[in-house]
């Protein structure tokens, strides 16, 4: 019985992603290759057809020359914007200008139709707003695809940066009954019946969550920190990196209903500790980009923010400015003086929560640089942040970028129970809530920091996106939901 013959892989030709090839030597001209990918645009011409081709991999597409003399030239000419294909053939030399190499063609198989007149996206310039209406497809365009690698290289250099600290990485959980902010803007989770008629209530005539799937009211968290403090008491510096949800019915550019936050906690460290290492590993998530990342970049700066590469440049090259809470708030008062009519928020003084145009103005022209503004008032920060000697502050940072405003926020923890059940009480809120929280008071205490970044606001920042719905796949926002 005679046995078929497989031939061995390596004698067939190897798929190669976009970026691969563009970004190689001379010596893979003449290997053959396949590439598989989404048709941007087809041109025929006499003799052949030029076809560009984009994978994803890279935002630049790949020139691909099919002649009318190959045997699937027919497949060519079903070709149109948006439909799927693989392309066999050799490398070569490009003629053309804008890329070194091409593919010379000798099979095209068109994989997925897609039908022209139908097609959303189009070459032609859509608005932002549009493509949130068709989330499903904006990956394939530029701006989104970029966003994406510019994104999943943030994520990567967040994992190296913590880990080669020594950092433990941590899953928190999502369903919490703790709310870490105290602001009550949380979704809640439960298994009980949506119609008012049909919830168990108590004798008192309140919603009974005792027959609830928890036992208890319980909520979408909106910060792991209170879970990483309990395992930086235990394992030294851990991090989460996940996602964090609000119910705040906000529209602005700068808020979603679901992002993701990284959140650090260290034992034995204090504020400046805090903040040494916010300042390193912003330095180093921006670094890894400008070093990976460098044609999507260049793409921003060009379409989006004339200022970015200098802007990005300077995180990397230059410390970073501090100052304390009193005395941005003195600097601002000076300039709003000069002319109050141009501030939407002019009323500042000791106490005021700064708003995004005070952010701004402190990073953008008073100190030209990411700045750290720390030891805020303590009546407008979390019951967990540690009380200074002066009583009226706490050991609390929030780091301001120029154009984007707040991008981390956080503080040294309050490590003293008494000190800690007192806030908690004069904040209305119940000790035996937090029972476990308050034992890492009781047994072991130390001193600990750790800090909160918004990822998404990161996105924005690295790459000048304005809106905060285009640096997340699918944007949760008030009224959306749909993808």
């Amino acid at each position: 019985m005679m046995s078929s013959i497989i031939p061995s892989k390596s004698t067939l030709p190897v798929r190669r992603k976009v970026k691969h090839i563009l970004a190689s030597d001379e010596s893979i001209v003449g290997d053959k290759v396949v590439v598989k990918g989404w048709v941007r645009t087809v041109r025929e011409q006499k003799s052949f057809a030029f076809i560009e081709v984009t994978d994803g991999s890279c935002l630049k597409g790949l020139q691909i020359v099919a002649p009318v003399d190959i045997e699937s030239y027919s497949e060519v000419k079903k070709l149109v914007t948006g439909c799927s294909v693989a392309i066999e053939g050799k490398v070569a030399e490009s003629l053309g200008q804008g890329q070194k190499f091409e593919i010379q063609a000798d099979k095209v198989e068109l994989i997925g139709e897609c039908p022209g007149d139908t097609y959303p996206l189009q070459k032609k310039k859509t608005s932002m707003e549009f493509l949130r209406e068709k989330a499903h497809l904006r990956p394939r365009t530029n701006t989104i695809a970029a966003v994406a690698r510019v994104r999943s290289a943030l994520a990567y250099a967040t994992h190296s940066f913590f880990q080669g600290e020594g950092f433990l990485y941590l899953q928190t959980p999502l369903i919490t009954a703790s709310d870490c902010e105290g602001a009550g803007e949380m979704f809640r989770v439960t298994t009980l019946p949506s119609e008012i008629k049909k919830l168990p209530v108590t004798a008192e005539g309140q919603i009974d969550y005792s027959k609830d799937f928890f036992g208890a009211p319980a909520f979408l968290t909106v910060s792991g920190q209170l879970s990483a403090e309990t395992h930086a008491c235990a394992l030294g510096d851990v991090y989460t990196f996940g996602p964090t949800f609000r119910a705040e019915n906000s529209q602005t550019t700068r808020h979603l209903a679901e992002f993701n936050m990284i959140e650090p906690e260290m034992a034995f460290a204090d504020l400046q500790d805090d903040m040494d290492n916010a300042e390193r590993f912003v330095k180093h998530v921006i670094k890894h980009i400008l070093e990976h990342c460098r044609e999507d970049l260049d793409f921003f700066q060009k379409f989006y923010d004339k200022t970015l590469l200098e802007r990005l440049g300077k995180v990397v090259s230059e410390p970073f400015a501090r100052v304390e809470y009193k005395d941005a708030i003195s600097m601002l008062q000076q300039e709003i003086k000069k002319n109050p009519s141009k501030w939407q928020y002019s009323n500042v003084e000791f106490g005021t929560d700064l708003q995004t145009e005070h952010e701004r103005w402190l990073s953008e022209k008073q100190f030209n640089s990411a700045t750290f503004v720390f030891n805020y008032p303590k009546k407008i920060k979390a019951f967990y942040m540690r009380d200074n000697e002066d009583g009226q502050t706490v050991a609390a940072m929030d780091l301001l970028v120029p154009g984007v405003g707040e991008l981390i926020g956080g503080s040294q923890r309050e490590e003293r129970l008494d000190v800690l059940v007192k806030k908690m009480e004069e904040l209305n809120l119940k000790p035996e809530d937090y029972w476990w929280y308050l034992d890492l008071r009781r047994f072991g205490s130390v001193p600990h920091s750790g800090y909160g970044l918004g990822f998404e606001r990161l996105v924005c920042y690295a790459t000048g996106i304005e809106n905060i719905r285009d640096a997340i796949a699918f944007p949760r926002y008030p009224g959306r939901a749909e993808f």
